[in-house]
């Protein structure tokens, strides 16, 4: 037998082996792999002495042992992509062996799902179990759970996704419990201030930076998050528009003074061991917990039961203390309010089920009282923006009523709360909201029309509710209200449509429906907002080729052309899109064909710096598609204000400009030829 198919299986065998005793994780997987290894342990010898003795050889024996070595460099290569793509959480709920640990976090799992607060006791136990325990595990866990959400997204596997959203909800509730444990984090026995601490490694900001969402983080958790290909901002789950990270001076600053004024040096030679983290005192021994840890269970408990009874006085009284006892923690923290948050001691008070939704009812157990009360919201300072779970299903509910008042009422409501909150945004559409928005479009009620147009437009603006109400099938109720609404439901509906066509897919979609005659006829005939709008919708559409041929045989090259008068106050949004159309053999004609060439010439000469980008643009496809064209940009006086944009205009302006100047060039030398 061939040794080396032998050989090169005890070698697998061996490097499995490795690198599975270098595991030091309790998940289901490490423990299936565990009991491979095992049963491997029992094969290797077996394999060492077929090794140095003879075998006869035998096909079906090597094709075996081909197939076996095949089998464990898969698992080991699994193996070794474990750390960045298994949550610890989701890896124990799919275990087949039930264990103590996943009764408890399919207990907490249910509590948040009821609004209820999950045992503190519990939560303890599921982070020594699972080893959640550091800034690091819980990032990791993060961008893990980030990535399968996305995956199962992908999939359209909608359950799995939902359970995915709700592990994240609970391990940002660990995280919150983690971060205000006995104000968690400390430096030479001064505890830092919870706004100077980055929210995904809840340690002291050393090099704090601003995403694309307004939040602040570390530098470098932020960026590891970023580099495992995520693109959600973790604490308010916004899509990033970008992945720039914009140092956040006015923080450092703050920092800095904070340091100064406590003796602490702010260097890079702050180490973790630096910092101490009574949770992880607290849970080293499952069984054991420090003096402190106790009384804090005990002062936790406590304050449950306070809210269990419906003791809002007494609540909103001990609030007032916990405030004063924090304002020497929050002096010199007017700025970046996105970043600073009331600190609350006691986790039975105001733990956060969810920094997506930080109005979410917290309903906490009792045998004699079924009160209500929305604890986070007594100290926010959004209180009368946010909103809850409970009060945005009962909206739903009206939503779906045969009552037009009921419906116009919850509509409008809607409409308010998805205004300028980001948080609402993502709540409300979590409660199935979305869908009965778009069946509202068909309303002959003009004010529920206009209040559900609104609402899914300020829905829209969260990366994620485009797609949900592009799959709800909202393109043609928009296209509805924008061909048969009042002038304020159609100029919220092209504004709809601008928004969903941001998803590439949908530009084709929305381009192949009615919406792109709805929207010329808007341009024409619209308010002046509502030209804004369809200009805007047209332009994000005119980036799909095929759409620009139906924007021309729409007739909107001529209501272009009037808008570039500067009177009208879009010259601008429509060189912008003529540009556009100016690549296509019909939008070249149009131009010529409705006097564009004059005012495209003009706008070179007096516009704005984008204007005459785009101007020249536009005028370099004229004159590099057709002589005629040429001809007539020549008469009318281009050369000018073209040789002054080839030496004082933007980069891009200069080049279009120079290429223009070239081609006059070339073409007269032919003719002198």
């Amino acid at each position: 037998m061939d040794r080396k198919v032998i050989g090169g299986l005890v070698n697998s065998i061996s490097r499995l082996i490795h690198l599975v005793a270098c595991q030091t994780g309790k998940t289901p997987v490490v423990k299936d792999f565990r009991n491979i290894v095992d049963v491997l342990k029992l094969l290797k010898p077996i394999l060492d002495e077929a090794f140095g003795s003879p075998i006869p050889s035998d096909e079906q024996l090597v094709k075996a042992f081909e197939e076996l070595d095949e089998t464990v460099n898969e698992a080991r290569e699994f193996m070794e992509r474990l750390p960045q793509r298994m949550s610890k959480i989701y890896s124990e709920l799919q275990c087949a062996e039930l264990e103590p640990v996943t009764e408890l976090i399919e207990n907490a799992l249910k509590d948040l799902r009821e609004n209820v607060i999950p045992s503190l006791e519990d939560i303890i136990k599921i982070v020594d179990t699972i080893g959640l325990a550091s800034n690091q595990e819980l990032l990791m866990e993060s961008v893990a759970l980030e990535k399968e959400r996305l995956k199962l997204e992908l999939k359209q596997k909608s359950e799995e996704a939902v359970i995915m959203n709700q592990i994240t909800d609970l391990v940002n509730h660990i995280r919150y419990c983690v971060a205000k444990l006995e104000q968690f984090g400390f430096i030479n026995g001064i505890p830092i201030p919870s706004h100077f601490r980055c929210p995904l490694s809840l340690q002291l900001m050393l090099d704090p930076v601003i995403v694309a969402s307004g939040q602040t983080y570390e530098r470098s958790f932020i960026q590891k998050w970023l580099d495992n290909g995520l693109r959600v901002c973790p604490k308010t789950r916004q899509t990033l528009v970008h992945a720039e990270l914009i140092s956040n001076y006015t923080v450092n600053a703050l920092i800095a003074s904070w340091c100064e004024e406590n003796n602490i040096k702010q260097c890079d030679s702050v180490r973790l061991d630096q910092i101490t983290n009574p949770f992880l005192t607290n849970i080293s021994h499952k069984d054991s917990f420090s003096g402190s840890s106790v009384k804090y269970f005990d002062r936790a408990e406590q304050q449950r039961h306070k809210i269990s009874s419906g003791c809002v006085e007494e609540i909103t009284a001990e609030m007032s203390k916990l405030q004063k006892s924090d304002s020497l923690e929050k002096k010199s923290s007017h700025s970046e309010s996105e970043s600073i948050t009331s600190v609350i001691s006691s986790i039975g008070q105001s733990a956060k089920l969810d920094e997506k939704a930080r109005g979410e009812v917290y309903r906490c157990k009792s045998e004699n009282s079924n009160n209500i009360m929305n604890l986070s919201s007594l100290c926010s300072p959004e209180f009368n923006d946010l909103t809850t779970s409970l009060h945005v299903q009962k909206l739903v509910e009206n939503l779906k009523s045969q009552n037009p008042e009921a419906q116009t009422a919850a509509a409008s409501e809607l409409r308010l709360l998805t205004k300028h909150n980001t948080e609402n945004r993502v709540l409300i559409a979590k409660c199935c909201a979305i869908v009965p928005l778009v069946s509202l479009l068909h309303s002959t009620v003009k004010t529920v029309q206009e209040n559900a147009v609104t609402a899914l437009l300020n829905l829209s603006i969260d990366g994620n509710n485009k797609v949900l109400i592009a799959e709800a099938g909202a393109i043609e109720p928009l296209i509805y209200v924008l061909e048969c609404g009042t002038m304020e439901a159609k100029e919220n509906s092209a504004a709809a449509l601008f928004s969903l066509s941001v998803l590439d897919d949908y530009k084709v979609k929305i381009g192949r429906s009615n919406a792109i005659r709805a929207l010329v006829n808007l341009l024409g005939s619209g308010s002046p907002r509502g030209r804004k709008d369809a200009s805007t919708a047209l332009f994000n559409l005119s980036i799909c080729h095929e759409n620009k041929a139906r924007m021309v045989q729409a007739g909107a090259v001529k209501y272009l052309v009037e808008l570039m008068e500067p009177s009208k106050g879009m010259a601008d949004k429509s060189v912008a899109l003529l540009a556009n159309l100016s690549t296509i053999p019909e939008g070249r004609v149009a131009i010529t064909q409705e006097g564009g060439i004059p005012l495209l010439v003009e706008i070179v000469e007096t516009g704005s710096q984008r204007g005459k980008e785009n101007a020249a643009s536009a005028l370099l496809q004229m004159c590099l598609h057709n002589n005629r064209f040429c001809c007539l940009v020549l008469q009318e006086g281009a050369v000018p204000p073209l040789i002054a944009l080839s030496q004082f205009g933007t980069p891009r302006a200069k080049e279009k400009a120079q290429q223009i100047l070239s081609h006059f060039r070339s073409q007269r030398e032919g003719l002198v030829r």
